[in-house]
């Protein structure tokens, strides 16, 4: 029998550690209980093997196991998602502006229109356009399946860091889009937002997984391809290029929302703030400069 003590310790678990170590390397040894503490015994000439194993174990498995990845359901946003006002200034918006005519001075002044933006450099419309709609039955699917969407990602990100990181990717959707279809292209309409939150929220919903690899990487991408065959991809007007590089753009940008550091931030009033800021100058920037 073991006869010499080597080891003293007062948890349980690494008591059971060492006896399960020592005994999948044939090293004879006794774990003894006495006054609250538990005694490792080795025979003798054991010894240093005994420690040598013990501290390659306790080396290899250092920071095991991992901590448990960030999960978005364990964000709370320091504000609600201001929903209901932001649907509410589209409609109202519309009421101001009317649907599409060639007369209006709206649409004339806001609308996306190809030869504006690639020759005359007027990029607000990339942003305008996102406003403006063609018709009531355009207006309220945006605001029905949009309000609903842009809710639960403002609750995933925060609100100003969300609507920020919307009116960004919704800008790029336009853009790509309109470098693709070339000068002729017309385009008015909130969907572009609608599907690059889609695409963010695809990402965002996704993450948290413990391993990445394969087809799961392609998870997010297909869930957004699906919703975009289902919602975006049908209808007279329809403008499947915009939606389609809405979803890309927002794949994109989810990915950088994901990122641990924007994890942390999202938590930061200060930072919400900047955010939110940056999208009301930004929104009420382009249509500032589109009225000069």
């Amino acid at each position: 029998m073991p006869d010499n003590y080597l080891l003293v310790t007062d948890q349980k678990e690494i008591a059971a550690i060492w006896h399960l170590v020592l005994s999948a390397v044939e090293i004879p040894h006794y774990i003894h209980y006495d006054d609250h503490s538990w005694q490792l015994l080795v025979a003798v000439g054991k010894e240093l093997r005994a420690i040598h194993e013990l501290e390659s174990y306790f080396i290899e498995n250092k920071d095991w196991p991992p901590a448990p990845p960030v999960q978005n359901h364990d964000f709370v946003p320091l504000l609600q998602p201001p929903t209901l006002l932001l649907i509410g200034a589209l409609i109202l918006f519309y009421t101001v502006t009317g649907p599409w005519e060639k007369q209006s001075f709206w649409f004339e002044q806001g609308a996306g229109h190809g030869v504006h933006i690639l020759q005359d450099r007027e990029w607000w419309r990339l942003i305008t356009a996102l406003t403006l709609h063609a018709d009531i039955v355009h207006l309220l699917g945006n605001s029905f399946i949009g309000g609903w969407l842009i809710h639960f990602f403002c609750r995933l990100t925060g609100t100003g860091l969300g609507l920020w990181a919307m009116l960004l990717s919704a800008g790029c959707g336009n853009l790509i889009n309109t470098i693709i279809r070339g000068p002729e292209h017309q385009f008015v309409g909130f969907s572009t937002a609608v599907f690059a939150v889609i695409g963010m929220l695809a990402v965002l919903s996704h993450q948290g997984r413990a391993k990445i690899t394969g087809h799961h990487f392609l998870i997010p991408f297909m869930a957004g391809m699906a919703l975009l065959a289902m919602l975006g991809s049908s209808g007279e007007r329809t403008d499947l290029g915009a939606h389609l590089f809405g979803l890309l753009c927002g794949l994109v940008f989810g990915q950088f929302l994901s990122r641990e550091p924007l994890q942390r931030l999202r938590h930061s009033f200060f930072f919400q703030s900047i955010c939110f800021f940056l999208f009301l100058t930004m929104l009420i920037g382009s249509w500032l400069l589109a009225l000069q």
